[in-house]
């Protein structure tokens, strides 16, 4: 195993890293989504190889026969983890990508911490100090970070998860925001006493760790990752994937630091700053604190806010899908604003269908993405994607705002809060959220289920409008009908 060098596996670290970079750069855009993939798969391969190569040579050196003891463990760990991977990537529903997300979001969480534990038991293990000598200062502070880290993500990816998922009756895995008295100020006392056992953990020394403020630090963050989740309404789920995505990213680096590990450090660092840059894009988005975000509990005050709106009864004027496909094949621009309830019906491809029916007879046709559309940041790019919508057809809000005033018809389907109209009054929960103003078209056609209100919890005075059209229905029903009828 001799012909694998410290050098060489510095470059092929430095090439996976920059596999990682682009791969970053490629999920940008819809366009070069595909390319980044590929890009990441490639580096993720070579680090996975790599790091196999290196564990093989250090065994090799270290001791005649110590080659064998862990590595059926670490194969049958890869065999069995990538097999469930590729059976979970293969059978997810789109609409469920994003509590998957959260699902593996936690798994890293969970990965750092047993990392930590393995390190602190046994440090000589992973060269960290030889046999029978104290964890240096440096790595006690790394190891300290890397598992509240990764215990906070880990348990707050899970109330996440169930938040996302919306199958199971247990309270904390509600959408509804879990809230209660003195609940920050618990968490405040939790943090510091946290921080307290973990600056114990650091400044004992001897031979022996610290086991029982190191242990009893973990499971406060434990906790502490389901506090500060649960008080978050479902509105905000978005919010929370990109910044849970930044806590596993930073408990990963964490953890790389401690063993010495720079494909660790960079791919971590990488995920975890990518992740904080994407949670304050969502948080301008939704008109959200990033300091709120990372401190946990927001997005209580509109869901409870808006809870006895979203009971009110008002007539609105309903119509078919006929109604619908008349008024848009006699229009000359359209705008289509996708939502959950598209995603949740699987729609998108009957959707392209209708556009190019409707492009067939003259009609412009455009696509309009709000940042948080569904449950996760991107989720209506991918969507489309899927479906093989032209990307030129496809702009994001800041670029088509401004057209929605002279379009004839906007097609909403299946979203609710990102075309709020109540974001413009000051006094609405929502007020300040960037929307679609797809309020200020000349004709509105949404199509939902019911006139349930969304993850906000409030009432959308558009469809109340004199120029709104509700069609009821479930999506991929309703445009398939659409197809039919502009035929």
């Amino acid at each position: 195993m001799n012909f694998i060098s410290m050098n060489l596996v510095t470059m092929l670290y430095l090439i996976a890293s920059v596999c990682f970079i682009q791969a970053l750069k490629g999920l940008s855009s819809p366009a070069t989504a595909r390319q980044g993939n590929a890009f990441g798969m490639t580096g993720m391969a070579i680090a996975f190889v790599t790091t196999v190569a290196l564990i093989l040579k250090l065994r090799a050196e270290a001791a005649a026969g110590g080659a064998g003891m862990g590595l059926p463990l670490v194969a049958l760990g890869v065999i069995v983890g990538g097999g469930i991977g590729a059976v979970l990537a293969k059978k997810v529903e789109m609409t469920k990508m994003p509590e998957l997300v959260a699902a593996m979001h936690s798994l890293i969480g969970l990965a750092a911490v047993c990392i930590a534990v393995a390190a602190v038991s046994e440090p000589h293990a992973f060269g960290i100090a030889a046999v029978g000598e104290a964890l240096p200062t440096g790595n006690r502070i790394e190891l300290f970070i890397g598992t509240f880290v990764g215990a906070i993500t880990f348990s707050g990816s899970v109330i996440a998860f169930g938040k996302l998922s919306g199958k199971y009756k247990f309270r904390l895995f509600q959408g509804a925001p879990v809230s209660f008295a003195g609940q920050h100020l618990l968490n405040l006392i939790l943090a510091l006493v946290m921080v307290g056992l973990g600056l114990v953990f650091v400044a004992a020394g001897g031979t022996e760790p610290a086991w029982v403020p190191f242990l009893i630090m973990t499971a406060i963050a434990f906790v502490l990752g389901v506090l500060i989740i649960i008080p978050i309404g479902g509105a905000d789920m978005p919010v929370v994937v990109s910044m849970l995505n930044s806590y596993s990213g930073w408990a990963a680096a964490g953890i790389g630091f401690s063993l010495n590990n720079s494909m660790l450090i960079i791919a971590g660092s990488l995920v975890g700053s990518s992740g904080a840059i994407l949670s304050y894009i969502m948080c301008k988005a939704m008109n959200r604190s990033f300091f709120n975000v990372i401190l946990g509990g927001f997005g209580g005050a509109p869901a409870e806010a808006g809870a006895g709106g979203a009971k009110e009864q008002r007539p609105v004027k309903s119509g078919s899908a006929d109604d619908a496909s008349f008024i848009m094949a006699n229009a000359e621009s359209v705008i289509i604003v996708p939502g959950y309830g598209l995603a949740v019906a699987r729609a998108q491809h009957s959707l392209k269908e209708l556009v190019e029916k409707l492009t067939h007879k003259g009609v412009t046709v455009k696509y309009a993405i709000h940042p948080v559309a569904g449950r996760m940041p991107g989720h209506m790019n991918v969507l489309l994607a899927e479906a093989e919508v032209p990307y030129d057809q496809v702009f994001e809000m800041e670029d088509i705002n401004g057209e929605f005033g002279q379009t004839d018809v906007v097609l909403i389907l299946g979203a609710n809060d990102v075309v709020n109209p109540a974001a413009k009054d000051p006094k609405s929960p929502i007020a300040g959220m960037p929307i679609l103003e797809a309020y200020k078209a000349k004709s509105i056609i949404v199509n939902k289920r019911s006139m349930a209100s969304g993850y906000a919890g409030l009432d959308n005075e558009l469809f109340y409008q004199a120029n709104t059209m509700m069609v009821f229905g479930d999506a991929k029903k309703v445009i398939e009908d659409m197809v039919k009828a502009v035929e």
